[in-house]
Order: structure tokens, then C-alpha cells, then sequence
């Protein structure tokens, strides 16, 4: 006889959740958990998903706060949230590893890493390079202005990634390599400043070993993008692009 101990409650939730949203009333899905669990079917049936984790005593109330607008949620998503079962993603991924978006086993999940969303919103612009070039013992300043274009205070967290075009093996499609929270007022301009050295930029190599090496270079913040090029005496010890 078989017993499915896990499937039956996460099917009768499910099952609640989908007789619930044909009220027509907001169905809010909160998700208090130490791991992600499949929740595709009743996410799309919700107006919004809130991740409170294991909150403890007081995490009731800091839920109420957030869903009555009490509190201003500003939080990010610390992992990249599957949509189906064992379709598991770093947010590091190479690209050759994507897959098929529309297959179960490729890139594509239910909630990206570094998701979040606020009462407010916020814009990027004037993403601004201190050179376009990055040597070695060398140092790239990096600045971007965030405004709050919403109607209430907010914060938002900044996060720098890096991508690396070509590299001695398959790079990485982005890395978080910096990050800031600023606290912006409605119509408040902030510019945000991040300093990047050739060892925010490393990576274990084919041999264990952590290397930078020379190469094109993207950075993305928000929806800005700009290149850089490292530069560097040092040769990689196996070569070859991708």
C-alpha cells in the first residue's frame, strides 16, 4: 500500500486556494516556509505572493502590517524560485545550462533571484562608468541614480551583477557582485555609488583555482546596462572561448 504523506496536503492546499480565488475577491498567497514548495497552480491564481519564511512569534503581525499597508515590504528574494519539481536554478547559471524555457527542465522559474516588489516604484538611469577600462591593482567606480516614482516612502535594494562575455571555461550568466538599500521619498533622486577591483570579478577556475581574467565585461543595475573591459598581464593557464 502506497502513502503519500507530502501530496495530499499540498493538493487539499492547492485545491483551497483555486475554490477561494472564484469568490473574486484579491486571494493574497503567503508562503511561510524554510524551502520552496511547488505552489505554480495557486500562484497564478493570486494577486500577489508574500515569502515570510519561519517569521517566528512576532511574524504574524509583521505579515498584518504588510498586508493591510501598515508596512512598506522592501525585501529581495535570496534564491531563484522553481516553478516545477526538481527544476532547480542557481542564479549564477551558465548559459549553456538554460535549456528550453518552455520545458520543465530548463531556465525557467516560477520567481527570479533578487525579486521583490514595494507600495512604491523606482527607476534607473545615468548608469555611468568611471573609465571603460579596469587594470589590474586598478579601481572601476560605478554610479546609477534611483528614484522613487511612486506615492510613498519606500526602499529599495540596488544590486549590481557582472557578466563576463568569454572566459577560459563556460562564464557564469551574471553574478552579484555589490549591493546597497537606500531609503527614497516619493519624487526623491538618490545616486548610488559601488567601487568594483579585478577580484570582484573572480571565479574558480577548471583547476580550482580563483583567477580574473582579461576580457569584455557587462554591468546591469535595474534596467541599465554598460561594458568595461578588464586588462591584464596574465594569460589563463587553459585557454579557448566558448
Amino acid at each position: 500500500m502506497k502513502i503519500n504523506y507530502i501530496k495530499q496536503p499540498v493538493a487539499a492546499q492547492t485545491q483551497l486556494a483555486n475554490e477561494l480565488t472564484k469568490t473574486g475577491k484579491p486571494v493574497i498567497l503567503v508562503l511561510a516556509e524554510g524551502r520552496p514548495r511547488i505552489v505554480t497552480e495557486a500562484e497564478s491564481h493570486s494577486t500577489a505572493t508574500v515569502i515570510t519564511y519561519f517569521s517566528g512569534n512576532e511574524g504574524g503581525d509583521a505579515l498584518a502590517n504588510i498586508l493591510f499597508g501598515d508596512a512598506n515590504p522592501s525585501g529581495r528574494l535570496p534564491i531563484t524560485y522553481p516553478k516545477y519539481a526538481n527544476s532547480l536554478n542557481n542564479y549564477y547559471r551558465k548559459n549553456i545550462e538554460n535549456g528550453n524555457p518552455d520545458d520543465k527542465h530548463g531556465y525557467n522559474p516560477l520567481y527570479e533571484f533578487g525579486t521583490g516588489l514595494s507600495y512604491t516604484t523606482f527607476s534607473y538611469s545615468n548608469l555611468h562608468l568611471s573609465q571603460p577600462e579596469l587594470k589590474e591593482n586598478g579601481t572601476l567606480t560605478v554610479t546609477v541614480d534611483v528614484k522613487n516614482t511612486g506615492q510613498r516612502e519606500g526602499k529599495e535594494s540596488v544590486l549590481l551583477y557582472t557578466s563576463q562575455l568569454y572566459a577560459s571555461i563556460a562564464p557564469d550568466t551574471k553574478r552579484l557582485r555589490a549591493y546597497d538599500k537606500i531609503d527614497l521619498q516619493p519624487g526623491e533622486t538618490k545616486t548610488v555609488t559601488f567601487k568594483i577591483t579585478p577580484k570582484d570579478l573572480a571565479f574558480v577556475n577548471d583547476i580550482s583555482k580563483t583567477v580574473t581574467e582579461a576580457e569584455e565585461f557587462k554591468i546591469q543595475i535595474g534596467d541599465q546596462v554598460a561594458s568595461f573591459n578588464y586588462i591584464s598581464s596574465a594569460v589563463p593557464e587553459r585557454s579557448g572561448k566558448l
